[in-house]
């Protein structure tokens, strides 16, 4: 049987753990509710669309994620959610999106830290038109060098293109087989929906959006000019 100045430290350091996780949660809310708003004022994330999530703790898995429905020009730190690995709330009020699921999925394979979900027009147009494809490789422009891990222009990437789906439990489930066949790949593409990419931190996550939706409009406007 433990001493009650055991019993005491261990609750305070329990406390202290708890203070830590709540101002990462605030943080991360903030940094990823700044990033919704960027992300708006490009034109990626209209009207409700897009969903944005960061780890808060890995062990137990918790992430900071947005609540649904909501208009990403005026997001704020308070509007984010903190669920488990099930996509359950454990913090804030409201809901998630169905695609939590996607996010969880996301982090297991990759062990990413931050997970970013654009709805833009070229990532529309061009999961449209290389879906028969399975997906498309994008090679030989320097804006790759911008990529985790990728030091030359020469670089192959290859977007999978996936259906999409409302049945959240098997989309996860073939985006995670999709992510063990393509260890490699840095976003995914659902058909006429949007873009998926991660980081191993937020500012990884959102330059990878950055990147990929630059290298996307450039695919969808030389596919229709048929250059």
């Amino acid at each position: 049987m433990s001493s009650p100045a055991r019993r005491t430290r261990r609750k305070a350091a329990g406390r202290r753990g708890g203070s830590r996780g709540e101002a990462r949660f605030r943080e991360l809310a903030a940094g990823l509710a700044e990033a919704g708003r960027n992300f708006y004022a490009r034109g990626w994330v209209l009207g409700t669309s897009g969903n944005f999530s960061a780890v808060v703790t890995a062990e137990p898995l918790r992430l900071a994620i947005t609540s649904t429905g909501l208009d990403k020009s005026a997001l704020a730190a308070a509007q984010f959610l903190e669920i488990d690995e099930r996509a359950r709330v454990v913090r804030g009020q409201g809901r998630p999106s169905a695609e939590a699921h996607l996010h969880v999925a996301i982090v297991r394979a990759r062990g990413a830290g931050a997970v970013l979900h654009t709805h833009s027009v070229w990532s529309s147009i061009v999961s449209e038109a290389f879906a028969a494809e399975g997906g498309l490789a994008l090679e030989g422009f320097e804006m790759l060098k911008g990529l985790s891990g990728i030091r030359t222009h020469e670089h192959r990437e290859w977007l999978p293109v996936l259906a999409n789906s409302q049945d959240m439990p098997a989309l996860a489930a073939e985006l995670t087989e999709t992510l063990r066949k393509h260890p490699a790949i840095h976003g995914v593409l659902l058909r006429r929906h949007g873009l998926y990419t991660w980081g191993q931190d937020l500012a990884e996550a959102r330059r990878h959006i950055e990147i990929l939706e630059f290298l996307l409009e450039v695919a969808g406007r030389t596919r229709a000019e048929g250059c």
